[in-house]
C-alpha cells in the first residue's frame, strides 16, 4: 500500500460518512421526537438529487424502474461471487 493510496482510501471513507449522515438527516425522524421513523412523504432512497431529470414521473414508472435497478444489483453480486470462486478455484487473480 503506498501513501497516496491510503489517502484516498480516506477521503472515499470521509465522503461516505458524511454522505450517510446527510440522508439520515434527510429521511429520519429525529430520534427525540419518534424511533426508527421515515420522515412524511419520504421515499427510502430519493434524496432529491436528481441533476440529470433521470428519475421517471409516473408512479408505475418509478417502481418499474427500482425493479430493474434491483435486479442489476443482484446480477453484479451473483458475478462478484461467481469470479471469486473462480479465483479460489483456479488460483489466480482475474486482474
Amino acid at each position: 500500500q503506498t501513501e497516496s493510496g491510503q489517502l484516498g482510501s480516506s477521503c472515499l471513507l470521509l465522503a461516505i460518512f458524511f454522505s450517510e449522515i446527510q440522508r439520515a438527516r434527510t429521511g429520519w425522524v429525529e430520534p427525540e421526537v419518534a424511533m426508527r421513523t421515515l420522515r412524511e412523504g419520504y421515499l427510502p432512497g430519493d434524496l432529491g438529487f436528481d441533476p440529470m431529470g433521470l428519475k421517471p414521473k409516473g408512479e408505475a414508472d418509478l417502481l418499474a424502474m427500482q425493479n430493474k435497478e434491483l435486479n442489476n444489483g443482484r446480477l453484479a453480486m451473483l458475478a462478484i461471487a461467481g469470479m471469486t470462486a473462480q479465483e479460489l478455484v483456479t488460483g489466480q487473480q482475474n486482474f
